[in-house]
């Protein structure tokens, strides 16, 4: 009889009953569901009543097939058996997937599995208990949920059960430990929402974004605590660095952490999610379509968490024809790769650069520049920035012929104005060897530029992320190596994760972006391919300075 009714619980687990009530009302589950706001603030957006109703036939998913097989004569151990394949079906329907609905975590099938278990009252009342005190305790309603298998599974284990019902109350405990990982790692990092939280939407004086981050080394999986415990194992040689690689490309994007604490100029506040798919930049370059999915991924989470617009940082700014194919793929969220404002910094804080640089007794007419990635959008604008005040420029790239190109097209435009350089194309990163000034502004995950590389009393301007310049290059006399594209965030800003922009408030011009643009809601002027727009560049050059960002020199 058993075997009779497993299929049946598993079809009715996999019956999507919230979802389809969600939307007859016209209510979108994906921005207004427990499973990214907490169950406080999906009350406040949803509505006690449509909350109430959702978890009630929830409820009665996990608790008719129970019913049916007492009614039927099956025993503890039968009842166990469906409600693990009822959770199975809510969790992992093989069934009503196009699309497939966002399924809440459920609590409520768990409670109906509790209710429809032959067991005595006082033994039933155990798990609800200890979901009770849990959620009062912590005030997180996701340790309340999980108090529920697990109260069931320390019922079973310590009682005059059989091994067959222990095995499945912790086959179900497990299964609502998975499920509830990402809450788990949430509340690790101190970002799932609590009893008392306030609502993490969009209003009219708080604007919501999020931006998609990675790795820089494998010391960055250690910043998150829901990783730390690795660490150790890795130490010991138990889990060598490149199995956490192969481990990473497993795992989904995930919300690791927040830029909290930013207020505008005018008194408004921007929230920003930072979201992770943690893999190194070799794996994101060296696996263009799985950066891809992680960041279509990505971008879907960042819909969820109530974000108006996701940026790519570092090197998802350049997955998907940077992030055309993410914005095709999620037409529901805004996608920016940052490029409008990046430049926006680059060309503001070059002026400064020069006029120290020859403050310092230095002819810039007799200077020789160079430019390292002048293939790139950011790094050829640089180029055409510095050219009418130098008396040399040597461009590197990787693809010669566009680059002569450009190259002659540049020298050809300086020429009518009078003001044309030497100028030099070519792929040898040695060449910057005599150059006097550095820009660079590359996408190699790697270093590129070394201490052999470059002239004693040089001034680098290192616009790569990560770094282009390798850090025993400061160890050549008189270098001086200086960051670009580094923004200080107005008000009390902090980022929860180290960014590696140098202090809690600084970040990359690309995340300001993003902010800029949940805060403006100008979306137009979001950055897409790799096409700039000077009148875009503009445009995030002065709001930015309005709202209070500053360019870090």
């Amino acid at each position: 009889m058993t075997a009779f009714l497993l299929p049946l619980a598993y079809l009715v687990g996999a019956l999507p009953l919230g979802y389809w009530l969600a939307h007859r009302r016209g209510v979108d589950l994906r921005t207004a569901s427990p499973y990214t706001l907490g169950l406080e603030n999906a009350l406040k957006r949803l509505g006690f009543g449509l909350l109430l109703l959702t978890f009630l036939l929830d409820f009665l998913k996990g608790y008719l097939p129970l019913l049916l097989s007492r009614a039927l004569g099956v025993g503890l151990e039968g009842a166990l058996a469906l409600g693990v394949a009822v959770y199975l079906g809510h969790l992992y329907p093989l069934f009503f997937r196009d699309p497939w609905p966002l399924r809440a975590k459920g609590a409520g099938v768990l409670l109906g599995v509790l209710a429809g278990l032959p067991l005595s009252p006082e033994l039933g009342l155990i798990p609800v208990a200890l979901g009770l005190a849990l959620y009062a305790l912590t005030g997180y309603a996701s340790l309340g949920s999980l108090g529920l298998p697990l109260g069931l599974f320390l019922v079973l284990l310590f009682g005059p059960f059989s091994p067959l019902a222990r095995g499945l109350g912790a086959a179900l405990f497990l299964l609502a430990l998975w499920r509830y990982k990402e809450n788990l790692g949430r509340i690790l990092e101190g970002t799932e929402p609590k009893l008392g939280s306030p609502l993490p939407l969009p209003s009219e004086r708080q604007a919501v974004c999020a931006f998609l981050i990675h790795p820089l080394t494998v010391e960055d999986f250690w910043q998150s605590p829901r990783f730390r415990w690795l660490r150790p194992l890795v130490r010991w040689g138990l889990l060598r660095p490149e199995w956490m690689e192969r481990l990473a490309e497993r795992f989904r994007p995930m919300k690791v952490g927040e830029v909290r604490g930013v207020r505008t100029a005018d008194g408004r506040e921007i929230l920003c999610h930072l979201i992770s798919a943690p893999l190194l930049p070799h794996q994101i370059k060296g696996k263009p379509e799985l950066a891809v999915k992680r960041a279509i991924q990505g971008a879907r989470l960042a819909r969820e968490l109530g974000a108006t617009v996701v940026g790519l940082g570092a090197f998802w700014s350049v997955v998907g024809e940077k992030g055309k194919r993410v914005q095709e793929a999620v037409p529901d969220i805004q996608v920016t790769n940052g490029g409008a404002y990046t430049a926006g910094t680059v060309k503001a804080a070059i002026p400064a650069i020069l006029a120290h640089f020859a403050q310092g007794g230095r002819d810039l007419k007799g200077t020789v520049a160079a430019v390292v990635g002048a293939n790139g959008v950011v790094a050829f604008g640089i180029a055409r920035q510095i050219a009418p005040y130098v008396g040399k420029l040597i461009l590197v790239g990787r693809d010669l012929e566009r680059l002569q190109r450009a190259a002659e097209a540049l020298r050809k435009n300086l020429e009518r104005k009078g003001e044309a350089p030497e100028m030099v194309a070519t792929m040898e990163v040695g060449a910057i060897k005599e150059a006097d000034l550095v820009f660079t502004a590359t996408s190699d995950p790697n270093p590129v530029i070394f201490p052999e590389h470059v002239k004693p009393g040089a001034w680098i301007y290192d616009e790569g992320v990560p770094p282009d310049v390798h850090p025993r290059v400061r160890e050549v006399p008189g270098v001086r190596v200086i960051p670009g594209g580094v923004v200080r965030l107005p008000g009390a800003a902090r980022a929860t994760l180290d960014l590696h922009f140098g202090a809690p408030d600084q970040v990359p011009a690309c995340l300001a972006e993003t902010m800029i643009l949940a805060a403006e809601g100008a979306f137009e002027r979001k950055s897409l391919g790799g096409e700039v727009l000077s009148e875009n560049i503009q445009f995030f050059v002065e709001r930015a300075e309005a709202l209070g960002f500053r360019v870090v020199e």
